[in-house]
């Protein structure tokens, strides 16, 4: 898929306490340049009328539910989503190949469904609170078991580490979609993302869009910050064409 056909690679992540926040803070970014996600704490207070009101403004919606719940909950959850206008959506897969695949079967038929990927494992997470919750596998091994768990349930890809995208291209092919977050500029606080990458590096190593969060919506001129990203990202395409001619 190429550059065009992507659109934009940057996913906005509108981490606000408040629909009137991250409004007028959408405001202040370019349809044309990002995409936004709106995750659990900002849906639940503004609800689904916040999803429509960005699409109005002409965003593309990464709507970050992680789904986890019995297949049928997930496949109305879903199908629920992708009439808000949602370009995205993901769902745990932990949740198993049944639900999984009820998600994916939701949305078939629809004219404009919207993309669907798996969660694998949070990126707040280390080795150590895996083995707390009863996993002993080291978070690479158990990221690729779950990401071809959802490639063999129908996802469309799956939210990973950055770190873990060379590994997951490989596994899972060209065409299974990458979800990163966890991205931060190289002069960027690492805050409570334990794998995190620079956008050149997860570019390079295989992903499709890159989550960025604090580091634009804290930034004195987004704008600025986001067009830094871009630059970094276009660099980095650059380098793999060139790489292969």
């Amino acid at each position: 898929m190429s550059m065009d056909q992507k659109g934009s690679r940057v996913i906005v992540a509108l981490d606000y306490a408040s629909a009137a926040e991250a409004l007028a803070f959408a405001q202040r970014l370019d349809p044309k340049r990002c995409r936004v996600k709106v995750g659990k704490e900002l849906f639940t207070v503004a609800g689904p009328d916040l999803v429509r009101q960005l699409a109005a403004h002409g965003f593309d919606v990464f709507l970050d539910l992680k789904y986890h719940d019995i297949p049928n909950t997930v496949a109305s959850a879903c199908k629920s989503a992708a009439a808000l206008g949602a370009w995205m959506i993901n769902v745990h897969a932990g949740g198993g190949r049944t639900m999984m695949q009820a998600a994916r079967e939701a949305l078939a038929g629809l004219s404009h469904p919207p993309m669907l990927i798996a969660v694998t494992v949070l990126t707040s997470m280390g080795a150590e609170d895996l083995r707390e919750t009863g996993h002993s596998e080291e978070p690479k091994v158990l990221v690729e078991r779950l990401a071809r768990l959802a490639a063999a349930s129908g996802m469309d890809g799956v939210v990973c580490s950055a770190q873990e995208a060379l590994l997951l291209r490989r596994a899972c092919g060209a065409d299974f979609c990458l979800v990163t977050p966890g991205i931060r500029l190289a002069d960027a606080a690492q805050d409570d993302q334990k794998r995190i990458v620079t956008p050149q590096v997860a570019i390079a190593d295989g992903a499709d869009y890159l989550v960025v969060g604090r580091p634009i919506t804290r930034a004195a001129d987004p704008l600025a910050v986001l067009d830094r990203i871009n630059a970094d990202i276009a660099s980095a395409l650059k380098s793999s064409v060139d790489q292969i001619r």
